[in-house]
């Protein structure tokens, strides 16, 4: 028995040792990353459906009647300004051209004969030998006759100019589009196609989108603060982001804001620039206009990895001067690049936790860290 208390006594003792050592662990004062609340100069952007024209969209039009002959291009490639298009049978306006040149060489005639009259006639009336009547009538004649010359010629002209119209070329180089009237088919006059193509000028496109009013006072409101430069360093650069998600390599500027807004939708057209070496945009795609709406001077902002969301509501952990731990619920304007615009509940300064959020609870002593954050996306 006297061997068994020296062991009883060593045990009770490890015992106890093990026992204070886990107080100790659970009194630790854990050490935690935070940040700061920090004040800085902060866009607020915008994104809105925009549709895609062509910085030429031009239409091609029979401005003649009749049945196409040729077509001399292939659908959906460039074609150059001055290039023959359309051939639209010309017979009729050949026929009319010498029709016309028939009647103007019989108007000449008579404008010949009218001449010969008077200068006839003249000379007897200068001696009173015939009336001022036959002299009157003979200058008369003569006058009729050149005004009879004059339409004769306009006639023929404008036989000429509809003969040419026969022949469509490309007003502008540009990608040309599907043609709307094959050959053989009767064109010029409705239901048959007038407009038989159309010829998109697509080295930069135009994009439009609108804003709606509330939006465009935030967005004029800087223009005005800014002057004649707002305009180029407020709308540049717009972002646009096509319809696979992938943003557009090349940035855009606005040039244009129309004059009105338009009562029915509440909402005032824009216009936009992108340029597109490449021709990837085409008219008639979709894509959303990433713009610049309003400037925040002093904007408050935290990292988005210090927010936590439950049930719709938004909570940060503050750290006081004394170290304990206070949850507060937070108010978000906007995003920005990783981090989050405050609308409310946190001031410039405040201690924010960056890590530990799952474990830490409010009134808990913590040891903070303090860290500088750098956005990813500056």
């Amino acid at each position: 028995m006297k061997k068994f208390y020296p062991l009883f006594y060593i045990s009770f003792f490890l015992f106890l040792l093990s026992c204070r050592k886990k107080e100790v662990q659970q009194e630790a004062i854990p050490n935690l990353k935070a940040v700061e609340v920090q004040e800085k100069q902060v866009p607020l952007y915008k994104e809105f459906v925009g549709q895609v024209y062509g910085k030429a969209d031009i239409p091609i039009r029979a401005r003649v009647d009749g049945f196409v002959e040729k077509i001399h291009f292939r659908e959906g490639l460039t074609v150059s300004k001055g290039q023959l298009l359309y051939s639209i049978d010309d017979h009729p306006f050949r026929l009319s051209v010498s029709r016309e040149e028939s009647m103007l060489s019989e108007a000449e005639v008579n404008r010949v004969n009218a001449e010969n009259d008077l200068a006839r006639i003249a000379p007897l009336a200068d001696i009173n030998a015939i009336s001022k009547r036959d002299l009157d009538a003979a200058m008369a004649r003569r006058d009729a006759s050149e005004e009879a010359v004059k339409a004769a010629e306009a006639n023929l002209n404008l036989a000429k100019v509809n003969l040419g119209y026969a022949n469509i070329y490309a007003p502008i180089s540009g990608i040309i589009g599907k043609t709307k009237a094959k050959e053989g088919e009767y064109v010029g006059k409705s239901p048959n196609p007038v407009i038989l193509n159309t010829i998109s000028k697509i080295d930069s496109v135009v994009v439009e989108f609108f804003l709606n009013e509330k939006d465009y006072i935030a967005f004029y409101k800087q223009l005005m603060q800014d002057g004649e430069a707002g305009l180029n360093r407020i709308s540049h650069p717009l972002e646009l982001y096509l319809a696979d998600g992938e943003k557009f390599p090349y940035t855009g500027k606005i040039t244009f804001l129309d004059r009105n807004v338009d009562p029915g939708t509440g909402t005032i057209l824009v216009q936009s620039i992108f340029p597109n070496p490449d021709g990837l945009i085409r008219p008639g795609q979709f894509g959303k206009v990433k713009s610049i709406v309003t400037l925040l001077e002093q904007a408050l902002v935290v990292p988005q990895r210090c927010v936590v969301e439950l049930q719709g509501f938004y909570n940060v952990f503050t750290v006081g001067s004394d170290g304990l731990v206070t949850q507060k619920r937070v108010e978000l304007l906007d995003e920005y690049q990783d981090m989050f615009v405050i609308k409310s509940g946190l001031e410039k300064g405040e201690k924010v936790l960056l890590e530990g959020l799952m474990a830490v609870q409010s009134g808990q002593k913590v040891s903070p860290e303090l860290v500088s954050f750098n956005p990813v996306n500056q």
